[in-house]
């Protein structure tokens, strides 16, 4: 009997789990705050108590999670809906370096010693900090640089050239399987597919690993046998 209470409590937790996640929004996956941090980290010790709790009611734990999941779901809205709310619950960015000067204050202020700095920097491709104008430090933990206008690569605006838009690849084939819907929405029809993967030198559908397009009938097919070594 343990061992199905310990089944059916964990199945409801995951089930609770994955809700409140899609309510809370994605950003509890990336650019997550501090308080989003502690806040899932909190949330999922409560779903581990109560998958393996043999003692107690289920309730209890559920609950708890469900006021955690409120207080997320209501300070999001209101760090949306106004700039003071969201300055005092997600903070603000710090300048780390500026204008080839390290700002020691703000660097002691986010808890950073100068060898992670450095580190980050290394990181990012910076290997020597002269290269570095602007060092922020965002609300989400994470250091942006920008680089010396010198150090930046050029772009081809720099070189008063004009280039094609590029457009997004939209995926044909997945795993030897076709995507009629993505197909249709190309405007396109396997006739015209069938005749793209012959240029490729495949014959069938299901010998593609992936096969992607673009607006511009840019095409491109993998097939499975291929591999690396």
């Amino acid at each position: 009997m343990d061992i199905l209470k310990i089944v059916g409590s964990s199945i409801a937790s995951v089930i609770v789990l994955f809700i409140l996640t899609k309510l809370m929004g994605k950003r509890q996956l990336s650019q997550l705050s501090m308080f989003d941090y502690i806040n899932g980290i909190t949330i999922g010790s409560i779903a581990a108590e109560m998958a393996t709790s043999l003692e107690g009611d289920v309730w209890q734990p559920l609950v708890s999670m469900l006021i955690y999941a409120f207080f997320a779901i209501i300070i999001s809205y209101a760090s949306c809906k106004s700039l003071v709310l969201r300055k005092f619950f997600t903070g603000k960015p710090l300048i780390l370096m500026k204008n080839g000067k390290l700002s020691k204050k703000n660097l002691k202020k986010a808890k950073l010693d100068l060898d992670e700095f450095l580190v980050q920097c290394r990181n990012s491709g910076y290997f020597d900090i002269s290269n570095i104008n602007v060092a922020l430090l965002e609300s989400n933990g994470k250091i942006s640089f920008l680089p010396m206008s010198p150090q930046r690569p050029a772009t081809p605006q720099d070189l008063n050239i004009t280039v094609q838009q590029e457009e997004m690849q939209i995926s044909l084939i997945l795993d030897g399987k076709l995507l009629e819907e993505n197909l249709k929405t190309m405007g396109k029809e396997e006739k015209w597919l069938q005749k793209k993967l012959n240029e490729s030198g495949i014959s069938k559908i299901e010998d593609v690993f992936l096969a992607t397009c673009d607006y511009q009938d840019n095409f491109n097919a993998y097939p499975k046998d291929s591999d690396v070594n």
